[in-house]
């Protein structure tokens, strides 16, 4: 590919770039999707579905780290208060 020099272009040649670039990407995005869909085709004839429910997202998991640390602030904050109480018999 030959080298461009972006900042010799006006503001309509770079919109000009940008939209080729756009559909050049949007053309090979199409064209592995159909590669996809046909392996997954090929795929699913050995069992299992290939496709799988769309995900709802990212479960969160919680780390082991931070419930330790959260535990061990709250044994540190139970031990403090031990022995704080006000004693009748000292005064």
């Amino acid at each position: 590919m030959a080298k461009m020099d972006l900042d010799a272009l006006n503001i309509e040649e770079l919109a000009a770039l940008r939209d080729r670039a756009i559909e050049k990407l949007a053309e090979k995005v199409a064209a592995r999707q159909t590669e996809l869909e046909a392996e997954m085709e090929r795929l699913s004839q050995y069992g299992k579905s290939a496709k799988k429910a769309p995900a709802s997202g990212p479960v969160a998991k919680p780390r082991k780290k931070a419930e330790k640390n959260e535990q061990k602030s709250e044994e540190k904050q139970r031990e403090g208060t031990e022995g704080t109480e006000p004693n009748s018999e000292a005064a």
